[in-house]
């Protein structure tokens, strides 16, 4: 294992937020998050203030800036919220779901735009989580829709920006959640939910990809489980030198795994939460990893040791 971060400073930047997941990290400080069971697109200062930017109905669940330096938003449709033990959840499908989307706001106007609500005559589910690549498009998670009783199979896409082009990459997986990219652009990386995997495929041209393996393992084999007890995997981010770091639930922290698929280290997030969902990073020297900690509404500011990757487009935002 490299350094280990079990005792690294938590701060709380912000309390109040109703499942707050896809944080995204401003150039002037201020750091977005959605809010799934608000319906919102929210910005929160440096102070712990919030504000809405954009009403977006339904579930807003992934955000990422892209090239015109608008916000775009992976949304699922919706999600139930419900509680256990004191602890609020998502899942399950609202009554008033029709199907998720990807949408574009305008940070200086709130404007919201709907770019896709389906792909080759097929709806969309649930996206879950969005990553630009370099040449401008982004790829995107379809987690699905499940009822309890049945369920979707998980989907990836690759599409533009301009709301033109859309196209399905994979299928058949199980809970696809978070997404990311190597920071020379080569891999593509998707963690699933239930099975606590991450998948990769080479990126052999934009929306392009090969193979699809999974960290730690070969082809469908199972990946090794890198929390200390039973963990379900949420959203992903990158660091710098290439280690994937996956929020995780049920056992809360980050499970830091490098390229190999080896445990680098699990950075436990010990605030009393079970529902650590999303990392990504900012300040000045990128060491400062913003977490959502959805389950009692709070962003998380955490001390790490090693700099995050800044995202493509990310000096694009407005500040």
């Amino acid at each position: 294992m490299d350094e280990h971060v079990a005792s690294t400073a938590v701060t709380t930047v912000a309390t109040g937020l109703r499942f707050p997941e896809g944080p995204v990290a401003l150039p002037g400080g201020d750091v977005l998050v959605v809010e799934i069971h608000r319906g919102t697109l929210t910005r929160v200062t440096p102070d712990g203030t919030t504000s809405v930017v954009a009403e977006l109905g339904g579930g807003p669940n992934g955000a990422a800036v892209g090239p015109d330096g608008r916000v775009y938003v992976a949304n699922n449709g919706g999600l139930h919220a419900f509680e256990v033990g004191g602890f609020v959840f998502a899942g399950g499908i609202p009554a008033d779901y029709n199907s998720g989307s990807i949408q574009a706001v305008d940070l200086a106007t709130g404007e919201v735009r709907t770019l896709y609500t389906e792909a080759d005559g097929v709806a969309l589910r649930g996206p879950n989580d969005l990553v630009f690549d370099a040449e401008g498009g982004f790829y995107f998670t379809d987690h699905g829709k499940s009822d309890g009783v049945t369920g979707d199979r998980g989907r990836l896409f690759y599409a533009t920006p301009d709301g033109r082009s859309i196209r399905m990459l994979a299928g058949g997986m199980e809970g696809p959640n978070g997404i990311g990219l190597s920071p020379d652009g080569t891999r593509l990386y998707v963690s699933e939910t239930y099975t606590a995997r991450v998948w990769w495929w080479d990126v052999t041209a934009p929306g392009e990809i090969r193979g699809g393996r999974s960290l730690g393992g070969s082809g469908g084999g199972n990946f090794l489980h890198t929390a200390p007890t039973y963990t379900n995997f949420d959203s992903l981010g990158v660091e710098a030198g290439g280690n994937v770091c996956v929020a995780s639930m049920v056992t809360p922290g980050i499970s830091v795994i490098d390229p190999d698929g080896g445990l680098v280290d699990f950075v436990p997030i010990d605030v009393g939460d079970p529902g650590i969902t999303n990392i990504t990073w900012g300040g000045p020297d990128l060491r400062t990893a913003y977490v959502t900690a959805s389950s009692t509404g709070r962003l998380l500011a955490v001390d790490w040791p090693r700099p995050g990757l800044r995202p493509h487009f990310a000096s694009a935002a407005p500040r």
